[in-house]
């Protein structure tokens, strides 16, 4: 094994020992940021200097994502008039390992006289931030993973976990769900998932159709003739069946005269249906769970308007 991969194992399992330490250290403080977070009508700021500050953006764009509302603010520049954005409403989460970032010190006394309540993720519990927060949370690590014990590693690290353990607590306290999830992230593919309905993607225009009494010919014309692998049988409007490919094969196989069968001999008289507001994910689950290849799609009034087949995809883009 080359120095170098000894060297990257060391680093990974320093950082597992760290936070395996910080888990085990993870109490009262923690019911308490929570129970913060939900009792406020404002939104969470994320506060950081450096390394902290980009931990502390992805800890905001985490809870934005999952439902609880978050935005992060540079405290530099805060400090010169960016505080306006933080409301008497807001938690504040300020991110330090020392507690003593000269950047947040300045801002507390605003804080305070504004009456946020204050978050602290540090290092050093009894530090300047520390004492002036409503719940610490504590990051502390042993040592950075660097050679030096010097470069944010293990610190940052335990610092993002802390994050994504409120963002994840919050959001299940919020009963927040796939749904919800899939309206924050229209452009995702599961958003695009969840948020298509069957009427997105469904074939509506030109649909095969025959005449219950119509020849085995027409049918299997009627069938190439909409390249779906199917048609439906309907009379007067009233969708009465549907005949599939495989139905056309098996009748040929056994008919003693093929001339002599019509669409009605056939058809299956009890097509699975779908609505065209169904999630397209659960029609999909429906047609690998029946294992068939399609779904007639019905509106409210029972009128068909489309065909659901099973190799149908979610639009690359979001639906509009």
């Amino acid at each position: 094994m080359s120095e170098s991969i000894t060297q990257a194992r060391q680093v990974v399992a320093m950082q597992i020992d760290a936070l395996s330490a910080m888990a085990d250290r993870i109490g009262a403080d923690f019911d308490a940021a929570v129970d913060i977070v939900l009792a406020r009508e404002g939104r969470v700021v994320l506060v950081g200097m450096g390394k902290s500050g980009l931990i502390g953006k992805k800890i905001a764009a985490t809870m934005a994502s999952t439902g609880t509302p978050a935005f992060f603010v540079h405290p530099a520049e805060a400090f010169h008039g960016d505080l306006g954005m933080i409301g008497p409403q807001d938690v504040v989460v300020m991110i330090s390992n020392s507690g003593e970032t000269e950047e947040l010190v300045r801002i507390l006394p605003f804080l305070q006289h504004q009456e946020n309540r204050i978050i602290a993720m540090t290092g050093r519990r009894d530090s300047t931030l520390g004492r002036h927060a409503h719940a610490v949370l504590d990051v502390s690590v042993e040592r950075e993973a660097c050679n030096n014990n010097l470069a944010p590693t293990s610190s940052t690290t335990a610092t993002l976990v802390m994050g994504d353990a409120l963002a994840v607590v919050l959001s299940s306290k919020c009963n927040f769900q796939p749904e919800d999830f899939a309206r924050f992230h229209p452009g995702g593919s599961l958003g695009r998932r969840l948020l298509t309905r069957v009427a997105d993607v469904m074939h509506k225009d030109n649909l095969p159709v025959c005449h219950p009494d119509a020849s085995f010919r027409d049918v299997v014309h009627e069938i190439n003739r909409g390249r779906l692998g199917l048609v439906l049988v309907m009379q007067d409007g009233d969708l009465l069946g549907i005949i599939t490919d495989g139905d056309v094969r098996r009748a040929f196989d056994s008919a003693a005269d093929y001339r002599e069968i019509a669409a009605r001999h056939i058809m299956s008289s009890e097509p699975k249906l779908a609505a065209p507001d169904e999630r397209f994910s659960d029609a999909e689950a429906r047609l690998r769970a029946a294992r068939i290849n399609a779904l007639v799609v019905k509106n409210q009034a029972g009128a068909v308007v489309g065909v659901l087949q099973i190799h149908d995809v979610v639009p690359d883009k979001p639906v509009v």
